[in-house]
């Protein structure tokens, strides 16, 4: 039986995470959504708590830190 972390990504940063406009936070988006693709991928499973692992990405990306897996 496979099971899925439920618990929340931390943030990976205290300082805020800004988009100057509509076309880059859309950007973000696309850029988490394809790397979310890539972690359900290697985990096998659907993720529920993508927007975790989304915002998690986005904050690991603007920071220049490593993003989640």
């Amino acid at each position: 039986m496979r099971t899925t972390d439920t618990r929340p990504i931390e943030a990976t940063t205290t300082t805020a995470t800004i988009f100057n406009s509509t076309t880059d936070l859309t950007g973000a988006l696309i850029r988490a959504a394809i790397a979310h693709g890539e972690h359900e991928k290697r985990t096998g499973a659907a993720d529920p708590n993508w927007p975790d692992w989304y915002a998690a990405y986005m904050v690991a990306e603007q920071a220049g830190t490593e993003p989640p897996l």
